[in-house]
Parts: structure tokens; sequence; C-alpha cells
């Protein structure tokens, strides 16, 4: 698509605010300014108040229900786009030309006249975690929402009205939420009671809790778990680092701040190479369906003035990301969709309702910074990623980082992230938006019950393996390294039922995983421990997606398999995927994945079989290339060279330095 292709499209998606011309003298590489994002607000704000209850205490969204109903979906509405008009207005300095405060005004008294009564503005009671507690989110959106416009909405209320706001938003001091960011919903609503003269000892408590959690939470170098267990996802940007930084900047706990902002600022070193030259961020872990809330962490590090990008560069990341949704399809009517481009169901969880894309809010926080912040005056700049390549391991978090300057795509290899809880069996069903080893940014996961795309399984009686609890062991500076027992899923009433229970079993086996990167290629490294002999394997590759199958062209020579999409890829890029096997494969092919992904409606996958060894309880090795790329010549895979003696691997790349891995020098846990 052309520059000013795309920027119809961008500008068709607003059909209720005039649309500003690009400025590609200010903004040169994305064509967008404060103007623009004020713009998309506003077009938001008012498609969404078209479906407000007759005294807008809700906002009941077209779209499925979710699993909590309407009435709870009708208030999620409310509550995160009401976010959105308080970034928009507290940023302008309280100007607010399209009345938006003002139904939100109306809609706070409305809603909590008369708490679960029913009708059709009545809010719902906030309950503990499961069917009633979908009100913790909302409320703490509802929350920060009065905190950033307090002197328009909260001091001109009537005693009342304060005391019933209050009330209800109290109760979720006392209701059980979910163990993981969830906790910080009642600690955002203590912050804000607590400024509003409404402190005591619960409040107190709930924001020394959630404190306290996020400490036991955090992992290193600016990255958090979302709760116990190991989720490394979008919920460390957009719950994790948000929702306690903004307690610290309202409150003027300096000291907090700093603390907090320190690891902002580490984060972001880091995750800012997660997004895409395109804009796009990785799709990887639950909720993608709330978009521009990737950019929250990037917003804030502007906001606080925590950030290792310049302003020129992170305006670079937030329009690009902007338009990036915009400019395929992300509203329809002006309407957020339940999906990533536009709809696509396998994006949505059953929490997801007509209300939930609006947490993309989140990523609008810049407009509190005024016009003449330099994060809105400077000149966009360059990324580092556009004329280097990056690879980085994220140690704490199992999670290696790959980006490519000849193409701007970025890859997260996951080794680390599995959203499998403690307490919870390591069995039924696999999360493809966890347990797949890599992710990227034109690139979704497949659906449950299609060929898996980025997997490596093991086949019994039938049955094929999945992974779910990942346990890092150790990473280097271009690799990670991670095991997991292969587990057999018998899926049942019927094939395609999304409950799980055990099948096979294999006592005391594992699979040990090692993924290397460099460039735009990748070495994957598979170990299988305790496995019968001649069990039939399988390796796939990156999944490639278009709306035609005509889009897409596939080939396979012995152990070499190629996957092309050409440019009726929904991004607009030609893409490669390569799967090369070097040592223990055997033939090549590929599988159709007839859910497609969130890329496209039809998808290809390049797959690899083999066989694990014919001796008794013998280890097997395994090993192979990988790469995905969108230039127009696929990546040269024979540039390098994999030699194996014994249990150590070394990589030749095509420059630098090899990489040597030891696998008897990793720590993997003995067999018992």
């Amino acid at each position: 698509m052309t520059d000013t292709t795309c920027f119809t499209r961008f500008a068709a998606a607003l059909g209720r605010v005039p649309v500003p011309p690009e400025d590609r003298g200010l903004s040169p590489f994305t064509g967008l300014t404060r103007d623009h994002w004020v713009a998309v607000a506003d077009d938001l704000l008012l498609s969404a108040a078209r479906f407000r209850t007759p005294e807008g205490a809700r906002l009941d969204l077209p779209g499925r229900a979710s699993q909590q109903g309407i009435p709870t979906d009708g208030l999620e509405g409310f509550a995160r786009t009401f976010l959105l008009a308080a970034f928009v207005t507290a940023g302008n300095g309280g100007d607010d030309p399209h009345g938006h405060l003002d139904r939100y005004r109306e809609g706070l008294v409305a809603g909590t006249r008369s708490i679960g009564r029913g009708d059709a503005d009545s809010w719902p009671a906030i309950g503990h975690i499961g069917r009633d507690g979908q009100p913790h989110v909302e409320a703490a959106s509802i929350a920060l929402s009065l905190s950033l416009t307090r002197e328009r909405i909260w001091d001109g209320l009537g005693d009342g009205d304060r005391d019933r706001i209050a009330a209800w938003m109290r109760a979720a001091i006392d209701r059980e939420p979910s163990s993981n960011n969830w906790y910080l919903f009642p600690f955002t609503i203590a912050s804000f009671l607590e400024s509003v003269g409404r402190a005591d000892e619960q409040t107190a408590y709930v924001i020394a809790r959630g404190l306290a959690l996020i400490d036991t939470w955090y992992r290193g170098e600016g990255w958090y778990s979302d709760g116990e267990g190991e989720a490394f996802d979008h919920y460390i940007g957009w719950a994790l680092h948000f929702y306690p930084l903004w307690h610290a900047r309202l409150i003027r706990d300096e000291e907090l701040e700093r603390r907090l902002g320190d690891r902002l600022e580490e984060f972001l070193d880091s995750f800012a190479r997660t997004f895409d030259r395109n804009g796009a961020p990785t799709y990887l872990g639950r909720s993608m369906t709330y978009r521009m809330a990737t950019l929250a962490a990037v917003a804030m590090g502007e906001v606080i003035g925590r950030t290792p990008l310049t302003p020129g560069q992170s305006r670079r990341i937030l329009s690009a990301d902007l338009r990036y949704f915009l400019e395929r399809g992300a509203t329809e009517d002006g309407i957020l969709t339940l999906g990533w481009h536009g709809p696509h169901e396998p994006t949505l969880q059953r929490y997801s309702g007509p209300g939930s894309p609006y947490w993309t809010s989140k990523g609008f926080a810049a407009l509190l910074l005024p016009g003449t912040h330099p994060v809105w005056t400077a000149r966009e700049e360059a990324l580092p990623g556009d004329d280097a390549d990056y690879v980085r391991a994220i140690g704490p978090a199992g999670l290696l980082i790959q980006a490519t300057a000849a193409d701007g795509i970025s890859r997260t290899h996951n080794h680390g992230s599995d959203h499998v809880k403690p307490f919870e069996a390591d069995a039924g069903a696999p999360n493809p938006l966890y347990a797949r080893f890599a992710y990227s940014t034109r690139t979704g996961p497949t659906a449950l019950h299609n060929p898996s795309d980025n997997d490596l399984q093991l086949q019994v009686r039938g049955v094929w393996s999945v992974r779910r609890r990942i346990h890092t062991v150790a990473a280097g500076e271009d690799w990670v390294a991670s095991w997991h027992v292969p587990r057999f899923t018998v899926y049942g009433p019927f094939d395609a039922s999304d409950d799980a229970s055990n099948g096979p079993v294999l006592p005391s086996s594992r699979i040990e995983s090692v993924t290397a990167a460099r460039g735009s290629a990748e070495v994957r490294i598979h170990r299988l421990v305790g496995i019968p002999p001649r069990t039939p394997v399988r390796l796939s590759g990156w999944a490639v997606a278009a709306d035609e199958l005509g889009g897409l062209t596939a080939s396979a020579d012995g152990g070499r398999v190629l996957v092309s999409s050409d440019e009726r890829n929904v991004t607009g890029d030609v893409l490669h995927s390569q799967l090369v096997g070097v040592v223990g494969w055997s033939d090549g092919s590929t599988a159709r994945a007839p859910y497609g992904t969130a890329y496209g409606k039809h998808a290809l996958i390049p797959e690899l079989s083999a066989a694990s060894a014919p001796g008794v309880y013998a280890p097997t090795l395994l090993v192979a290339l990988a790469a995905l790329d969108g230039t127009q010549t696929p990546t040269d895979l024979d540039a390098m060279t994999v030699s194996v003696s014994g249990a150590v691997v070394e990589i030749a790349w095509p420059e630098g330095e090899p990489t040597v891995i030891d696998l008897d020098g990793i720590p993997w846990p003995r067999m018992r």
C-alpha cells in the first residue's frame, strides 16, 4: 500500500470529525500529529456515544455479549471510553468542545442511583472474582478517570451523588479479585478514595497490598509476571506498570515514582523493540483486542519523563501503531470491533464483550501532555531498529527478542511465558496465545484444533502432545533455553471441544529446547528425554496467512520447506517462512490451518517430521533452521553452518562470532 492509500484508509476510519492533513515535515515517518490523535479520540467517543442507554450510564455497543452479560458489558463500554474522554479533555486543559464529560457526569449519577436493579441504566454490583467480578475492572477505570477530571466532574457533584459513587467503588475493596493484575483495580480505587478524603484502614491496606504484590511479581530488567507463576504479555505495560505509576504520580510520592519509573525505563529499553516498523505490536498473549493499549507503557514513559526513547522516537512508535490499526479495519462505523485488524473470533476470550476493545484508551495517555510538550513538537526520529538488527534475551522472563532492520519485523521467542498458575495442574488444552515457541508482529498463532505453528509435538497412541507449563532454565546473549513435559490432551465430548483431559502419560519424560537467533535466522534445538523409541515427532514453523488462498504459495524439498505470501497479505507485505532440517529431521511438508490467523482467513505452516531414537531410553537430538522475513528474497539459510559434537551445538552465523551451546552444561532437571 502506498502512503497515500494508507492515509486515505486512515481518514476514512474517522467519520464524525474533520481529519487534519498529514504533516510529513514534523512527522516524516507517520505523518501524524497531536491533532490526529485528538481527532481519533473524539471520533471514537462520538461514535460510541450513539449507543448510550437512556440516561447514559451504559454504552450498549453492538456485538456478541461476553460471559458477564449485557449490563456488565454496557458498564465496560462506559468506563473504558470515560478514560479516553478523561485523557483528551485533561490534556486540553479542560477544553471539551464535544461535551464528552457532561455525558459521563450524567452516566455516573444515573448508574449508581439504584445499583443492581436491572433496568437499562443501573450498574451491576461489584462481586467476587467469577460470575460477578468484572465490575472490578471497570470501577478502576472510573476511579482513574475521576482522578484526572476531578475539578470538572467529582468536585461539582452533590454530596449524595459522591457518596453513592464512592460506595459502589468501595465494594471492590472487600471483594476477591483474580490473582493477577486484578489486585491493582481495588488498589486504584483505594488510591482515588484516599485522594478525595475517604481514607481508612481498608484503603491503606489495599494500597499496601497492591504495592507489595507487584514487588513479588517483579522479575527484573523491567519485566513483571502477571501474577503468580510466569505470564509475560502486554499486561506488563497496560496494567502492571500503568496503575502503580498513576497512583504514585497522583499522590505526588516522588520516591515511589522514582522506583517504579526506574523499572518502566528499563522495561522500555527492550519492550520498545517488540514493535514492528509498520507500527504493529507483537501478537502475544490474551486480550489482544485491546490493540492500541499496547502503547500504554510507551505513553507513560513520556508522561512521567522516564524513557530511554527520545520524544521523536516515542511519537514514531505511538503514531505508527495508531495508523496500523485504523488503516486495517479495526473500526466499523467508528466502533472498535472484537478482533485484531477486523473481527476475529480466536483473538477473543470469554470475557471479551463489545466494550472490551476500549481498553485501547490506555494507549492515548500521551494526550495528557499538552501540545507544547516535546513528544508532540519534536520531529519524528528513526528508531535503532531501522538500521541495525537486534537480538536480546530477557533472562528473567525466558524470552528472546529478535528484530531485523531489512524488513522491520519483530519476533519474540517464548521459553518462559505460559500463563499457568503454580496451583494449576500441568494438564488440559494448550493456550495458543502462550504455548507456542515464537510470536511476531506479522504472524499470529493458529487457533486451537488447527495445526499449531511454532511447535514441537510427539504422537503417542494417535494423540499429539501439547506444551503447557514452561520451565526457563538458562539464557545467553543470543539464545534462551527451557524444558517442558509433553502432555497428551484428549478433547471431549467431541474432538473440537474446548474441554480436555489427559490421555497417554510418559513418565519422567521431557523436551529440552533452545532457540538461538541472529539477523533473521533462527536455530531451533530440541532434545527428547525419556521418550519411547521411534515416537513420531512434528516441528512447525511460522504460519503465513492471507485472506485469499491464491496469495499463498508453498514448496517442500526433502527437509526444506518454504511458505510465502504476496502483497495480498493483510499487512501489505511479502512474507516468507522457512524451515530446514539439520539434525534428525527427515521429510518436510506444509499444513493448512482452516481458521487462518489474526492476519488472514487462510494460513499455511511449514513442518518437519522425525522419530525419536531407536535405542532404549536414548535421548534424541533434533536441530533445525527457521526464518521469518518480509524481504523480497527469503533468508539464505545456506550461508550458515551448524555442527554437532555430542551435546555441543556450534552455530556459525554469516556474520559475527559463532554461538556455542553445550546442552549438558545447561541445568536441566535431574531425572528421578
